[in-house]
């Protein structure tokens, strides 16, 4: 029988990548959780954890341990989910990821009204890049996270929220802006003479135009490098250079419209696009789906998400 307690340490050393890392995190000494790993190795009559490396590594039994646990915590979650649900004042907490962008677009128009329908709810947000987001909703650190990625992991389940397309802002100084009027659909390889502004490595859209380059061999130069979406295309529309950018950031009334040309991207072989993601199997509740809805709302789009038929299971004894 797995012990919970033991499984929520090696959850978090897991997570946090190292056992100093999690002995900080759960106030416990090192030598304290090196016990625990041992108790559960003994249990199990095998190793869970490789010893020949500086970065804390899963066996094979480490990683069929780590899923089982999963699979109990998820019945517990669905358990109370449910409990919830059938309730007709809602409490609760749920843990939300979304990145720095989509926060910042969405939330403001979102979080009040959600608040007004359940008052006694608590959103934890998280907020990381999308690969990131999608990694700690397979770890459990996230309930569900809005992501704009390619539906990719096979652990988890991707509700399509908003179809996304890539476009090019240019400075009106460019050469580019030059030769084309303003919304042209233009090929990524017109752009291989300009400087880039570009996101930093890990990025989703980074690793859209990483790809990009490659398929088409451009070696254009990298002006700058940034996390920040909304300072990178104020940049390139002011440093005389261009910046690949999802549709949806960009619009008429933008900083700095007026300094800039916005080029739809052609040939778009390499999609990312906006979704929902949970873990496969993962009840969920009627305030996660309504705030989905909310998001979708906004986005004017239909939710991906219906609610859960909330029949109880026949307790009836023959």
């Amino acid at each position: 029988m797995i012990n919970l307690k033991y499984a929520s340490a090696i959850m978090t050393i897991v997570q946090e990548g190292s056992i100093t890392a999690a002995s900080k995190k759960l106030f416990v000494s090192q030598p304290a959780l090196s016990q625990t790993i041992k108790q559960v190795e003994e249990e199990l009559g095998a190793p869970i954890f490789t010893r020949d490396t500086r970065h804390i590594e899963l066996t094979y039994v480490g990683k069929l341990y780590i899923e089982s646990v999963r699979q109990i915590q998820m019945i517990d979650q669905n358990l109370h989910a449910r409990v919830s649900d059938s309730k007709d004042e809602v409490f609760g907490t749920f843990r939300l990821g979304i990145s720095v962008q989509r926060g910042l677009q969405l939330l403001p128009l979102v979080i009040p009204d959600f608040i007004a329908m359940y008052p006694h709810v608590r959103i934890q947000l998280r907020e990381e890049g999308s690969g990131m987001l999608e990694r700690r909703v397979l770890e459990g650190a996230c309930d569900l996270a809005l992501v704009t990625t390619a539906s990719k992991r096979d652990q988890l389940n991707y509700a399509l929220i908003e179809n996304e397309q890539l476009v090019l802002v240019a400075a009106r100084t460019t050469r580019l802006a030059q030769l084309f009027p303003d919304g042209t659909p233009l090929d990524i390889t017109e752009a291989k003479d300009e400087k880039f502004v570009s996101m930093s490595e890990g990025h989703s859209v980074r690793t859209i135009q990483d790809k990009l380059f490659e398929k088409y061999g451009l070696s254009p130069r990298i002006l700058l490098e940034t996390h920040n979406m909304e300072a990178a295309k104020r940049i390139a529309a002011r440093a005389d250079a261009v910046f690949l950018v999802p549709g949806v950031y960009v619009s008429d009334d933008i900083p700095d419209r007026e300094l800039m040309h916005i080029y739809p991207i052609r040939n778009q072989e390499f999609q990312h696009h906006f979704y929902v993601c949970y873990r496969k199997g993962r009840h969920l509740t009627r305030f996660e789906t309504d705030l989905i809805g909310l998001v979708c709302r906004v986005l004017g789009t239909d939710s991906p998400l219906k609610p859960e038929a909330q029949a109880l299971p026949d307790a009836s004894v023959s």
